[in-house]
């Protein structure tokens, strides 16, 4: 079964513009996304499905494909137009927010086995459970209420279901009756073509959520509950907080475990003259080959051996990890 995984990418976002393409990490927000969503073994391929030609040139230096769409109300419609121009063996398409650098790979997996499982279902979606009292009742916050088989029975930015004789705090404790919506979607190819056709609906209209159309068309929504959800990328506070989470992170990579010395033991490793050198020849096997090798691996229909695609893998992501607006010393 053929399942493509679609990333829509609007240059001018509301609340924070051009976020897709901001790089204070040295990278692009896109790519985070864009090699997360790669990792996932269900995925055919990844397309960013992008408003702008500012998109091309970015997503084409990290490896990725970047196809323009037309102007469009929602993202759903901008995969619709992918898969219908792009991808006629497409049967699974996988609406990707861009926003969320950090999604876990093994989710998409999950909500792609979720609608293959179900048989009956026309699309699939994501919950965890809501574990702080304040997203109960937040707006922001979507919750979902699900059946005993795991349809989806509605959607709503209200706190559902209503706690009448219970203390919701005791609730939340005992039983974890909330569900919170994780906005990552997988469609079958027809009813995405059916779906993008049809009008907003009521419910849609006042909730302002989208998938209450297909709820309301009579569509089956199966929902798959998994631990966690990653966190999306809204505003310049949501922004630099992941920055500080990322450069935590290559701190950490970087470090360099030595023998206690006079008490140090675990020094930051800077990068001198001669490793950035050493950097920059890496940097050039690995675009020159090792990329290469790895698109053919993502995007060939042959499973390829272990044995053979880790080392490419970890050529073209670990290889080529420096950043440099933390170890470079001069």
């Amino acid at each position: 079964m053929n399942v493509y995984g679609i990333i829509p990418a609007r240059l001018n976002s509301t609340r924070l513009p051009r976020k897709l393409l901001l790089c204070d990490t040295g990278r692009p927000l896109i790519e985070y996304t864009w090699r997360a969503a790669s990792r996932a073994r269900s995925l055919k391929q990844v397309i960013v499905a992008a408003d702008s030609h500012e998109f091309v040139p970015v997503v084409n230096a990290f490896g990725g494909r970047c196809e323009l769409t037309g102007e469009h109300p929602s993202g759903t419609d901008r995969v619709a137009e992918i898969a219908r121009r792009y991808c006629p063996d497409g049967e699974i398409f996988v609406n990707i927010q861009g926003d969320e650098p950090e999604i876990n790979p093994e989710n998409i997996d999950a909500l792609v086995r979720t609608l293959k499982e179900c048989p009956e279902a026309e699309m699939a979606t994501l919950a965890c459970p809501i574990v702080h009292l304040d997203q109960v009742n937040a707006s922001s916050c979507v919750k979902v209420v699900v059946g005993r088989d795991g349809r989806a029975l509605y959607f709503s930015r209200a706190a559902i279901p209503f706690c009448r004789d219970r203390d919701p705090a005791e609730a939340l404790i005992t039983d974890q009756p909330w569900l919170l919506h994780v906005g990552l979607y997988a469609y079958r190819s027809d009813f995405l073509m059916k779906l993008t056709k049809m009008p907003p609906s009521r419910l849609e209209q006042l909730e302002k959520l989208e998938q209450l159309r297909a709820l309301e068309a009579g569509g089956r929504i199966q929902v798959g509950i998994i631990d966690h959800h990653s966190v999306g990328i809204d505003t310049p506070d949501d922004y630099a907080h992941f920055v500080q989470r990322e450069r935590a992170r290559w701190t950490l990579a970087t470090q360099k475990v030595s023998p206690n010395r006079g008490g140090q033991g675990n020094r930051p490793r800077f990068l001198t003259a001669n490793r950035r050198k050493g950097f920059a020849a890496r940097c050039v096997v690995s675009d020159l080959v090792f990329q290469p090798l790895w698109n053919v691996i993502l995007f060939s229909d042959f499973q390829w051996p272990s044995i053979f695609s880790w080392p490419v893998e970890w050529w073209v992501h670990w290889a080529k990890a420096w950043p440099p607006h933390q170890l470079v010393q001069s």
